[in-house]
């Protein structure tokens, strides 16, 4: 028995180890916060006064119901007329969620026992996992309207089908998003579509940059362990070749590995896609041009991993202690994937779009989103920091490896440790 409680304490000891125990830390606090901020965000929007514009050409019994549910829920009605374009207008200069338009038959359709629709603009503002939970509001004046003419209808002892008398309003919908119309489309549609659309750059991203990140470092470490490092710069070889040459290398099976990861998901996302819906959806679809801008700034994110890999790849004394250099890798390429998964970019605090601004990942994650907004200065702001980010960590690296760094490893003081080493501090 205590022999097996000193191997159970051995194992505990080095399985224990902050490398092990800071990502299931890390990974608590940030679920924890993105519980807080998906329920904020919820709250928020079922809890948001609505903003409509509206046009009521009816003018009768059951289309005031509509004015009445507004007023109860504290609404503001940017516009009340009789032209439709011009509630639109107005709509989208004020930013409400949505226009509301109802035909001069309205009452008369509901009074004849046959059921009654109306015409719903909705204002989609993002692209988000949250983003049509924004129209929610206005969703459920609608609601409250159906039901209080069910009720009408029933004390007024209205006869018919008992169907329409439960359900006596329909809808029709169209979604402006950002230039885009859609027609026939609700905002849960175009979520829907556009999550199964840009759902698949950031988890492809991710899944790449995480998987060469782990392979990089591991890889760096591995050469210092078997001293085959060493052997290569003893060799009458530029350094500048030699980093040139490992990131270009890397690159390649980066890029690989991001083809193969691509044709995976396209056949996964094409099995999801409705094909009825597709046909007004399709506008919102890539360009060539556009198509070839995001797979550039694929190119880019994957050298600027590559490159951060490579600076913290020195710094790993061997196999083991690479394994922990790894973390923050990996967390850099988690964070931005979640963040835009639930939310827009533009939708954020300024302090989180600075910082997710600074994570080079976050940049060909939003890139799609962006184009379909016709928000491309930040889609060319993006690329050329993508640009300067990978040149600084190719100097850094370069420096590094004319450095003794690679070969004493991290010293214990600041004028030994990496800092002095990499600027030359004696």
């Amino acid at each position: 028995m205590r022999h097996l409680l000193s191997l159970l304490k051995k194992e505990v000891r080095e399985l224990l180890t902050p490398a092990t125990v800071l990502p299931i830390v890390i990974l608590a606090v940030l679920f924890a916060s993105f519980g807080g901020f998906t329920g904020g965000v919820v709250e928020e929007a079922l809890g948001s006064p609505p903003t409509v514009a509206i046009v009521d050409l009816d003018e009768g019994k059951y289309s005031a119901l509509y004015f009445d549910a507004l007023i109860s829920r504290n609404a503001t009605i940017v516009y009340n007329g009789s032209n439709v374009d011009d509630a639109i207008s107005a709509m989208k200069e004020s930013g409400a969620m949505a226009t509301l338009v109802i035909g001069q038959d309205y009452s008369s359709l509901i009074e004849s026992g046959e059921r009654a629709n109306i015409t719903v603009y909705w204002n989609l503002k993002g692209t988000g996992l949250f983003s049509s939970m924004s129209t929610a509001p206005v969703d459920m004046v609608i609601s409250e309207v159906r039901t209080k003419t069910s009720k009408l209808l029933i004390e007024d002892g209205m006869a018919g089908d008992p169907d329409i008398i439960m359900s006596p309003i329909g809808y029709q919908s169209t979604t402006f998003l950002g230039d885009n119309r859609l027609d026939g489309v609700s905002p849960a549609e175009v979520s829907a579509f556009m999550q199964t659309q840009s759902f698949m750059m950031p988890l492809l991203i991710m899944i790449v940059i995480v998987m060469l990140g782990g392979i990089i470092i591991s890889s760096m470490g591995q050469e210092k362990e078997n001293k085959t490092l060493e052997t290569l710069l003893t060799l009458p070889v530029n350094r500048t070749t030699i980093v040139s040459g490992k990131l270009l290398g890397s690159a390649f099976v980066g890029l690989l590995f991001a083809g193969i990861y691509m044709i995976g998901l396209n056949f996964y996302m094409e099995g999801l896609m409705d094909t009825a819906a597709s046909m007004e959806l399709s506008q919102l679809e890539l360009g060539t041009t556009d198509t070839a801008i995001v797979g550039i700034m694929v190119a880019l994110a994957i050298l600027c991993a590559l490159g951060l890999c490579m600076i913290l790849g020195a710094f790993a004394k061997n196999y083991k202690a690479a394994q922990s250099l790894t973390i923050p890798i990996s967390f850099l390429a988690v964070i931005p994937f979640f963040v835009v998964l639930f939310a827009d970019f533009s939708s954020l605090p300024l302090p989180a779009q600075a910082i997710l601004f600074v994570i080079p990942f976050t940049h060909p994650m939003i890139a799609m989103n962006n184009m379909i907004m016709g928000d491309y200065m930040l889609v060319y702001y993006g690329i050329a920091y993508l640009v300067a980010f990978t040149l600084a960590t190719v100097i850094i690296t370069v420096r590094l490896y004319k450095s003794d760094i690679l070969l004493t490893g991290l010293g214990t003081t600041i004028a030994s440790g990496p800092l002095g080493k990499l600027f030359g501090k004696k």
